[in-house]
């Protein structure tokens, strides 16, 4: 059976609005599969990005909104000195607005921190200096031994060989001297 385009539409809109939900419930509200409703949407985003900004309503806000991952540390900074400013109900219609969590702006002002803090890596770049340095002392410790237990082990079995061929010193001796 055809379903209208105010039908789609409004499936569309539930998948991408504010109180979005899945395809896949909806699919079960609504008795649509789930690969209808996803192509519908698909489709809508590609109609979309090919059609003039009134209708980009219809487009899934993940699609249009960058990653927090993506931002460059220069709008990090901007965001988090503006939503330093902000209250609690400005602040979450501001994260929203800019489609980030407030965990994200934390991570983002403990970055800013860490960065500012120049007390604290003078004595990690020594730290990582002196545990580099021991690492290496008793890497070359640990090839040295290496070395000398291979050649000790060489040093065992050409003996067991040698015994093997030429058999036992002490048994040759002990028959010639009739013992």
């Amino acid at each position: 059976m055809p379903y209208s385009e105010n039908f789609k539409r409004k499936m569309i809109q539930k998948l991408t609005g504010p109180d979005a939900v899945s395809a896949t419930s909806l699919s079960k509200q609504v008795d649509v599969s789930q690969t209808t409703l996803s192509k519908w949407l698909k489709k809508a985003s590609i109609v979309t990005s090919n059609v003039n900004l009134n209708n980009l309503a219809l487009m899934r806000p993940s699609m249009t909104s960058k990653r927090p991952e993506d931002w460059s540390p220069e709008e990090k900074l901007k965001i988090t000195l503006e939503a330093a400013s902000l209250s609690d109900q400005q602040l979450g219609a501001f994260l929203r607005q800019k489609g980030i969590h407030e965990t994200h702006l934390q991570q983002w002002r403990l970055q800013m921190l860490n960065g500012l803090d120049k007390t604290a890596s003078p004595k990690k770049n020594k730290r990582n200096a002196a545990d580099t340095k021991k690492i290496r002392s008793l890497e070359k410790d640990l090839k040295r031994k290496e070395k000398a237990l291979a050649e000790t082990a060489a040093l065992l079995v050409l003996k067991k060989k040698a015994q093997a061929i030429w058999g036992d010193e002490e048994e040759s001796t002990a028959r010639r001297n009739g013992k």
